[in-house]
């Protein structure tokens, strides 16, 4: 009855459902914790609707560490529960949820008082991998001696680093993960409309009936019903409940996490590597070709839509990095840098943020609207049970419980099969093993769909550049079945060739474009408008980034 593709023609049934249907729940946010709501609800049973003004995951739930994982820090905070929650969610997303798109990683914790050292972060990380319960896929800590961490990690310093404990987490493209969620919603019945933007909440008396919102792409303007709202807006919430005129039991106190992207080259380790700082940790993240490193955790003032790293920011990370790298690393093997903003739920006015919960909270300002903020994107899942869980109270019957936690994200059925298949799908498709395995991790059993494009054009099977895994049948697929609607929702969202390689991202512009445009129907206007759109983009992180390093003697050499 339903299907997951996110396409043009899809998008113009939802805004006509969203005009004349009658719905359950309108969710209202496209980021992980929205589309995991509506996934939620409509697993239930419930008619969903969600509305996202952007692109999906175009805020926080693209801009983040990419990790699935429990939160070593928070053990310190003695936040058992959130570090527990986490971790079974991070078993559950590993093993059945969405193997072929959460992956494990390792990392190293460098010590450097031996027996002091290994005895505290031990008795850490031991409890760590005892609260993920029973179901245990993967490994347990291990100690590592010195002379292992010269095989291991030869750019950890020896003179400082006198052992270490390898432990496991996961990892995640967010941006896609989000994304394939979103497609999940809609496998379920949810309908999805980006680029819809909520004007005002619809209300008899107290009770909010639904919203007039607006379809930014043609300004045309819907009044859409639902029996209750669930407002997942993450850090514009405490502007939307001033713009709905509510009073909400929570403030959002915004968090700006930075991070840095440095070639393979930049830094010689088989594992990634997390180090204790004074306010917080630093990852060193293996992403591809490249590493992450990061993140900073302080509080935010600015522009909501668009947070830039500054000066500080890198020269924190390049600090910390620094104290235990060798070589060191450079600013000019900086290949890229983003900021992210997380949503802490603050009651406490001039509360640090980086001691602040990541717990989140449902609130019920008014009869038919919900709102829900915080928690971390490992435990999305539970966050969207739970605000579906009280948005169900407002609608008089009985609801089901939630099923999302035995439920697949689409294309986790049959991965580990096909995995096993790779020799078979390269000698039926033409293509090499990397780039099956490449597309298997990517779309898992859904590589049947990019298959049959490249069945009708050949010419699709093409790598979009040689530096880079991504093919052409990909850019067309994010907007055939991925709802991308620009040339920045395939180069920053569908892709992360906007920070994997920004300069040969802003090169492949014109190629981009040229495929999408036939299936977007866009006039020659139209096309030039999403290319500008993006490169304007692109100008304005290089200025952010040009004023980084602006003042070079700011930053460790």
């Amino acid at each position: 009855m339903f299907n997951s593709r996110l396409d043009p023609h899809q998008r113009e049934n939802a805004l006509q459902a969203l005009a004349t249907q009658n719905f359950d729940v309108l969710v209202i946010g496209g980021g992980v914790t929205g589309v995991g709501t509506a996934l939620d609800g409509a697993s239930r049973g419930l008619r969903v609707a969600l509305i996202e003004a952007n692109d999906i995951a175009s805020g926080t739930s693209s801009r983040s560490s990419k990790l699935i994982h429990g939160g070593l820090r928070y053990l310190e905070q003695y936040n058992f529960k959130l570090v527990r929650e986490a971790l079974q969610e991070r078993e559950a997303l590993v093993t059945s949820l969405a193997p072929h798109l959460v992956k494990p990683v390792a990392f190293l914790y460098p010590l450097h008082e031996k027996i002091k050292d290994r005895t505290y972060v031990g008795a850490g990380l031991a409890l760590y991998d005892v609260l993920r319960g029973f179901n245990r896929a993967l490994p347990w800590h291990k100690h590592i001696s010195q002379r292992s961490i010269a095989a291991i990690a030869p750019s950890l310093r020896p003179d400082i680093v006198t052992g270490a404990i390898k432990y496991f987490d996961a990892q995640v493209d967010d941006a896609r993960h989000t994304m394939m969620v979103a497609r999940t919603a809609a496998r379920h019945g949810a309908v999805i409309a980006t680029r819809v933007r909520c004007q005002s909440l619809l209300r008899e008396g107290k009770r909010v009936v639904g919203a007039t919102v607006t379809d930014i792409e043609t300004g045309n303007e819907i009044n859409i019903s639902a029996s209750v709202t669930i407002m997942c807006a993450g850090i514009w919430s405490d502007e939307l409940h001033e713009k709905f005129g509510l009073k909400a039991g929570y403030e959002v106190r915004m968090s700006k996490g930075v991070h840095i992207v440095l070639p393979k080259s930049a830094i010689n380790s088989q594992s990634g590597i997390i180090l204790k700082t004074p306010t917080s940790v630093l990852f060193v993240i293996p992403w591809n070709n490249e590493w992450i490193v990061g993140t900073t955790d302080t509080e935010y003032i600015g522009d909501r839509s668009e947070p830039l790293a500054g000066r500080e920011d890198v020269e924190y990370i390049l600090n910390q990095a620094n104290r235990v790298l060798q070589p060191k690393i450079r600013e000019s093997e900086i290949i890229g840098v983003y900021a992210g903003l997380r949503p802490l739920v603050s009651r406490k006015a001039g509360a640090s943020t980086s001691k602040l919960s990541r717990e989140h909270t449902v609130d019920r300002p008014t009869p038919g609207f919900v709102s829900i903020a915080g928690g971390k994107y490992t435990t999305y899942r539970i966050m969207a049970t739970d605000a579906v869980d009280i948005a169900s109270k407002e609608l008089k019957r009985s609801v089901p419980n939630s099923v999302t936690d035995k439920l697949p994200i689409v294309g986790a059925d049959g991965y580990t099969a096909l995995m096993q298949q790779i020799p078979t799908l390269q000698s039926e498709s033409g293509l090499g093993a990397a780039t099956i395995e490449h597309l298997l991790n990517r779309y898992g059993s859904l590589i049947s769909e990019l298959l049959e494009l490249i069945v009708d054009d050949p010419s699709l099977a093409e790598k979009l550049h040689p530096s880079f895994p991504y093919i052409k049948a990909e850019i067309y697929y994010a907007v055939s079945h991925e709802g991308a609607r620009s040339v920045d929702d395939v180069i920053s969202r569908r892709t992360r060739l906007t920070f994997e390689a920004p300069e040969n991202a802003e090169l492949l512009v014109a190629q981009i474009a040229e495929i999408i445009t036939p299936i977007l129907g866009w006039n020659k206007k139209q096309k030039q408008h999403s290319m500008d759109e993006y490169m304007a983009i692109v100008a304005r992180e290089r200025a952010a980034l040009a004023a980084v390093f602006e003042d070079k003697s700011a930053v460790s050499s």
